[in-house]
């Protein structure tokens, strides 16, 4: 893979989604900029996706369970080509296509309409499943927060997933360390997610989130597993790359000056990355 491409989207998907959660003045900041790297190697060098057909049937599919990180995602598509990107700007707003948690309905792009946490890994199985009776070779990918694996919904999907051997999704746990309340080890402490999935039955790697020859590597490795689902471990710091983001923020809602000062880092990450600094 190309690493300096996929690092240089990835700071690229990280200022647009500053920008877009900025122009409404608030939102779920932390737990969308963490997400950074992992839609720069889906969608810069690992899915199949057509921008002018969103729904192509042979498309692999991104099922954002954590579905209030949607501003990491509507980043992603503008940039890939689904919609002008600006159109993004109009966030949350009277009348928008980019509600606060993801929509099919509304968002091109958008490949199952999340929010309800728990519920995006049911039907990303059901697509899983789906997609295998159809004959079709394409993947499903499905993000989950670790916080949001305090629902049983998330076990029962992983235990239907390990049941019917669907070998063609990839769960990815968001390990940030925090949930809405507080951190996930004081408000449900799962103790090693790594070890719980793996314990399902799942093919199961941890990984630093941040890295993006990491994550590529990961995803290969899942591809090559047969037989079995597979789930990759992503340890990831909550508001990566937000000047003003605390990793124990849910919600951020920064002043001005401190927007301004957030997304200037962030564009020079980005020009940096371009000129390979």
């Amino acid at each position: 893979m190309d690493t300096k491409k996929c690092n240089v989207l990835a700071a690229q998907i990280r200022l647009e989604t500053l920008k877009i959660i900025g122009s409404l003045g608030f939102g779920h900041v932390g737990g969308s900029v963490d997400l950074a790297e992992l839609m720069a190697v889906l969608y810069g060098e690992v899915m199949k996706f057509d921008p002018k057909n969103p729904r192509w049937a042979d498309r692999d599919w991104l099922v954002l369970s954590k579905g209030h990180a949607g501003p990491a995602a509507y980043a992603t598509y503008g940039l890939m080509g689904f919609y002008p990107l600006e159109e993004a700007y109009t966030l949350n707003q009277p009348h928008t296509k980019f509600p606060s948690h993801t929509d099919r309905k509304l968002t091109p792009g958008v490949d199952l309409t999340t929010g309800s946490l728990g519920q995006g890994v049911s039907t990303a199985m059901g697509a899983a499943m789906g997609n295998r009776i159809d004959g079709r070779d394409n993947h499903v990918f499905v993000v989950v927060g670790d916080g949001e694996s305090d629902e049983g919904q998330v076990w029962e999907g992983l235990h239907f997933a390990v049941a019917h051997k669907l070998d063609n999704v990839v769960v990815i746990f968001d390990n940030n360390g925090y949930q809405l309340d507080g951190a996930t080890a004081d408000i449900l402490d799962h103790g090693s997610l790594t070890r719980k999935v793996e314990g399902f039955g799942l093919y199961t790697q941890e990984v630093d989130g941040h890295d993006v020859d990491a994550i590529y590597t990961a995803i290969q490795n899942a591809y090559a597993k047969k037989g079995v689902p597979s789930a990759i471990m992503l340890n990831t710091i909550k508001g990566k790359g937000a000047a003003f983001a605390k990793p124990s923020d849910h919600s951020s809602q920064p002043n001005k000056d401190q927007w301004a000062e957030a997304i200037a880092v962030a564009q020079k990450v980005y020009d940096d990355a371009k000129e390979g600094n």
